[in-house]
């Protein structure tokens, strides 16, 4: 039994460590800003989760390894959600949230890191969360 929680700890590791370098390497970040690329993926896996209805944020979830599902669920309130937030107000709330500088604006950060979410997840269920968000929210996460 130790040795299959080993394992999937250990698995769980590998996963959450290759988003991270998909995130670093998409912004041409060195390994030395792994803290930044964790505030970012942690910025924005909070942001969809309490967007979501509790049902389909739960089985998004589903899909994180997981480490990552517990960044996800950390300081989750069910009864608060979802909220609503446009497009620019996501942006926004990213922006407050990430507590590191930005080289250039908000929007280029968080295209990165719904593009790498997206590809660690199912199409179908991307596809349920961007149903889930307002449109133009939505037509970021192509």
């Amino acid at each position: 039994m130790a040795e299959q929680l080993q394992s999937a700890i250990d698995a769980s590791t590998q996963k959450t460590n290759l988003i991270l370098q998909d995130i670093e390497e998409a912004l041409g970040w060195p390994k030395g800003q792994r803290n930044q690329s964790y505030c970012a993926l942690r910025t924005m896996l909070h942001l969809l989760r309490d967007r979501l209805p509790v049902q389909e944020s739960v089985a998004f979830a589903a899909q994180l390894p997981l480490v990552i599902r517990g960044i996800y669920f950390d300081g989750w309130q069910p009864m608060d959600v979802p909220v609503k937030l446009n497009r620019d107000d996501f942006l926004l709330e990213f922006r407050k949230q990430f507590t590191y500088d930005l080289q250039g604006d908000a929007e280029h950060l968080v295209q990165v890191v719904l593009d790498v979410l997206h590809r660690h997840v199912s199409s179908g269920q991307w596809d349920d969360v961007k149903d889930n968000m307002p449109k133009d929210l939505a037509r970021m996460m192509s």
